[in-house]
Order: C-alpha cells, then sequence, then structure tokens
C-alpha cells in the first residue's frame, strides 16, 4: 500500500472532504477514529496526521482526544479549527470561549508563509466555523497569519513539524485551501504522490486474488457505476470464478431491469443471473415508514436473497459489493457525538451479523469520483462509468412514508420523464444527481374543468464532486417548465411539482 496520511475524525462533518482533498493531491488517507492509539498509527505506515474539525469545546467534559502519545511520534501534525485548539490545548497553549463566533467568509492575512503558506497571497478569503480560539501559543509555536477576529488563524512549530489553522482549507469556500493541504503533505511530510488509478487497481487485482484463491464470489449487481465498477474488478481479477445477481426488488426504476439484462449478458459477458423477489421486498416493507428501517430491512433481505441464490449457482464463499468510502464514513458514529451518524447505507450498517458469505468491497477505499476514473481505465462505456449514483435501497428511499405498488408507480413514471428531459437536454451528464421524490401528500389541482386532489413530486438536482457536500443545481427555467408540465400531464396520481433546493449540509443529497 502507497504511504497513509491518518486524518483523525473528532466528528466534524467535513472530516471526509478533508480525506479527499489529500487523495486530490495523490496521496492516500484514511479516517481513523480519534482515540486510535499512537502505536497503531505508527505500525499502519502514517507519515503524518491531520487532526479534523469538531463540534466540541476541548473544555467540554464529553469532548472527544487523542491519545496524547501521537505528539511524541515525530511526525508531522496539521490541526484543523478543533484540530488547532486540541493543539494548543495538550501543549501548553490556552484555548478560550470566543465573544464574537466565526461562522462563514473571513480574511486571512499571512505574516510569514513558512512551509504551509509557501507560494500563497498574501491576503486570502477563508472560511471559518467556530466559537472557541487560540488565546495563548503553546511553547514552540509561533503566529504564522491572523484573520479579523483571531490573532493565531494559522500557527507553526517547525521543527516539530506542527502545523495548525483556524479556518477549514478543505472546502471550496477558503481560497487556495488545497494548495495548503498539498504544502502540509509534500513540503512538510515529504510524502510520495503514488495513489494512482493504475496502481490502485493493479493492488487490488492482486489483493482479491490472494483472499479469494479458488473460491467463488457472488456479487449483488444493481447497474449503477459502485456495483459495475467491483463486477468489472472482480472480473479482471477472478474471471469465471465471479457470478453476478440482479435482484428485481420491486424498488427499481422503469425499465432497470430489462437495461442490465441487456448490457450485461451481450456486453461484458459475465454469468448473470436475474432473481425476481419484489412480492418479498414489498411484503416486508409494507407499513414502514421510518426511513433507517427501511434500509435495514432493505439490506437484510438482500442478504437472505443473495444466500438463497447459492443453491441454484452452487456453492460460494464471497459476497461481493460495491461498498464505498462514503458509505463506510456515513455509517459510523464517531465516538461520543452520535449527530455524526448520518444514515445506514443497506451494503454497511444493515448487514445481519450472522452472515454466511464472507465479504469483499474492492471499492471500500474509494470516493465516487475515484470509482469513475477506475470504471474507465478497466474499460466501461460512458453510459456506465458516468451514470448518476442511484442510493441502494432503491426507490425504497425516495417514496416518502409508507412504500406501497401504486406510489412506487407513480414515482418510477415520474423519475422516467425527468430523466428523458434531462438527457435530451444535455444536462444529464452536467449535473452530479437529478432524480424524482413522490411526498405522501395530496393537494388540489384543476383539470380542463375537473377539480383532482393528488399527490406531489418533488425534483431534486444537484451538483457535486465528491457526494461529501452538493448545491442545488440551476437548471434553465424553461426545463423545469417541460419536466413540470409532462409530469403532471402524463403521469397519472400527480397534481403539483416542486423544486428541492436544498443544499449539503444541512441537507443530505437523497431524502431518507
Amino acid at each position: 500500500m502507497p504511504q497513509t496520511i491518518a486524518v483523525l475524525d473528532f466528528g466534524s462533518q467535513l472530516t471526509q472532504v478533508i480525506a479527499r482533498r489529500i487523495r486530490e493531491c495523490q496521496v492516500y488517507s484514511k479516517i481513523y477514529h480519534y482515540a486510535t492509539p499512537a502505536s497503531k498509527l505508527r505500525e499502519e505506515g502514517v507519515i503524518g496526521i491531520i487532526l479534523s474539525g469538531g463540534p466540541q469545546s476541548v473544555y467540554s467534559k464529553k469532548a472527544p482526544h487523542p491519545d496524547p502519545a501521537i505528539f511524541k511520534l515525530g511526525m508531522p501534525i496539521l490541526g484543523i479549527c478543533y484540530g488547532v485548539q486540541l493543539m494548543g490545548h495538550f501543549l501548553g497553549g490556552k484555548v478560550a470561549h470566543s465573544q464574537a463566533r466565526e461562522y462563514g467568509h473571513g480574511h486571512l492575512t499571512i505574516k510569514r508563509p513558512g512551509k504551509l503558506f509557501a507560494r500563497l497571497p498574501r491576503k486570502l478569503l477563508i472560511w471559518n466555523s467556530h466559537g472557541d480560539k487560540l488565546t495563548r501559543l503553546p511553547p514552540g509555536f509561533v503566529a504564522t497569519a491572523v484573520s479579523e477576529n483571531s490573532p493565531y488563524s494559522g500557527i507553526e512549530d517547525p521543527k516539530r513539524g506542527f502545523y495548525g489553522i483556524q479556518f477549514h482549507p478543505e472546502v471550496f469556500h477558503t481560497e487556495r485551501g488545497v494548495d495548503m493541504i498539498r504544502n502540509f503533505l509534500l513540503g512538510v511530510c515529504r510524502a510520495k504522490q503514488d495513489w494512482t488509478t493504475r496502481d490502485f487497481i493493479a493492488h487490488t487485482v492482486n489483493e482479491i486474488r490472494a483472499k479469494v484463491g479458488k473460491s467463488r464470489v457472488l456479487l449483488g449487481l444493481s447497474g449503477g457505476v459502485d456495483s459495475s465498477v467491483a463486477a468489472a474488478l472482480l472480473h479482471k481479477a477472478i474471471g469465471r470464478q465471479l457470478t453476478c445477481v440482479f435482484v428485481d426488488n420491486g424498488l427499481l426504476r422503469k425499465g432497470e431491469r430489462a437495461y442490465v439484462e441487456s448490457l450485461y449478458k451481450r456486453n461484458f459477458h459475465i454469468d448473470l443471473r436475474v432473481v425476481d423477489a419484489s412480492t418479498l421486498f414489498l411484503r416486508r416493507l409494507k407499513g414502514i415508514t421510518e426511513p433507517e428501517q427501511k434500509r435495514k430491512i432493505i439490506g437484510r433481505t438482500f442478504v437472505e436473497v443473495f444466500e438463497k441464490s447459492l443453491k441454484s449457482i452452487g456453492h460460494a464463499d464471497f459476497l461481493g459489493q460495491g461498498t464505498l468510502y462514503p458509505d463506510v464514513i456515513e455509517s459510523i458514529s464517531i465516538g461520543n457525538n452520535p449527530a455524526s451518524l448520518i444514515k445506514t447505507h443497506h451494503n454497511v450498517g444493515g448487514l445481519p451479523e450472522r452472515m454466511k458469505l464472507k465479504l469483499i468491497e474492492p471499492l471500500r477505499e474509494l470516493f465516487k469520483d475515484e470509482v469513475r476514473s477506475v470504471g474507465a481505465a478497466l474499460g466501461l462505456p460512458k453510459e456506465v462509468v458516468w451514470r448518476q449514483p442511484f442510493p441502494g435501497p432503491g426507490l425504497g428511499v425516495r417514496v416518502m412514508g409508507d412504500i406501497t405498488a401504486a406510489n412506487l408507480e407513480i414515482l418510477r413514471n415520474a423519475d422516467a420523464v425527468l430523466q428523458d428531459e434531462m438527457m435530451k437536454s444535455g444536462y444529464y451528464y452536467k449535473v452530479w444527481q437529478s432524480f424524482c421524490v413522490f411526498l405522501p401528500i395530496k393537494t388540489v389541482g384543476v383539470f380542463g374543468d375537473e377539480r383532482t386532489y393528488d399527490y406531489v413530486i418533488a425534483i431534486r438536482a444537484v451538483e457535486s464532486t465528491d457526494a461529501m457536500t452538493a448545491d442545488w443545481a440551476k437548471l434553465p427555467h424553461d426545463l423545469l417548465q417541460r419536466i413540470s408540465s409532462r409530469i403532471t400531464n402524463e403521469v397519472r396520481g400527480v397534481s403539483r411539482v416542486v423544486l428541492d433546493i436544498s443544499s449539503k449540509p444541512p441537507a443530505t443529497i437523497e431524502w431518507e
């Protein structure tokens, strides 16, 4: 494996973004629990540590604290926001509550560049999010940058390789933020830029072969980017030892089953078995309205269906999944901060404890754009590589409230209209994701001279680079008008179409 930069997670929703920015610099990053022992970090080949932000005060009784021994490892450390306050707290400085909480845009003035701010302009726009701040520097540190509300917005102890910043360089709102991270990685940690698509494929293929041996792997193929790339990678590694199972769970998009059968049997020559389990899924989901419960039911049922598929396929030891790094991170509640659990992903948190098949997840270390790069390198067509993300639980998390066959049919037809118009207009490949959501509320409408009382469809379209943060897509008004007109005219049971203009954060991309 390549050299590793450890990101210690103290509960910030931006921790994943830090890890992603590191990888943009072609350096491998891994997120660790904040209390990971220093000895483990050394054993796993970590060459530098980043302390993430977090919602707590360092003096709070429930504040997450790292193993103090990390400061004696002799390796570089960068503290970000809460992370720099931890450095002050543990190394002899002082942290206090700020009278004026800094949130949003701010102005940074660099006093001495050092290695962290090397080759950057003297003044930059930055993004703040903190209520506490350093009021006294630890011994050995000097101030390198100031902001409107903090004389220690940037600090350093170059002899020990310790650096700290009170703002967030990982977000796009901070000018040259990625350059600051790159300066730490290359200038301070002296990391090698050896995290490339080609190297990942070669390493993963060898790893799969060593793990699987002569066993068989059963992969749940959904037709989406993640499972398709996982299938291609597994097929490259073990060939005919892979059998893909496509489960019709009754929660698919319109025409999805026929599309997947045609694409994979004809184009990729992969052993594909199709299982119709729609009745089972819908029966188990009847009357279930709570999102987490939906996801867990769908996850457990998936595994059961796969295990039953073994009877017709023959013996298999492994269950392959297209789990991605954000799936893993978003499914983990960090330490004492239960708010950091965003949602359970069906292929992470929904698996039963005693599953008969061993898991193999070749994409578990990757973010979505890295997965697309791997798919392209493996020769998958554009229609697969650049297909918009689709949730593992399918339309089950896009039908708000009770999932019924009638509600699913309304949503399928509405979403088919949306996708058709997005493709025709060229916007399908311009946005990260676009889809419809079924709302279980009825509103009054008028068709001709008749009064109607039908359901509401919400349109969700977002722009993003990694799904960690997202902004709503500003689609042309005439395109939105065509979509709305077609849905209300062509989809029986819909009287109103609304547009979701929420960003992530605070909202997630999916509604459930």
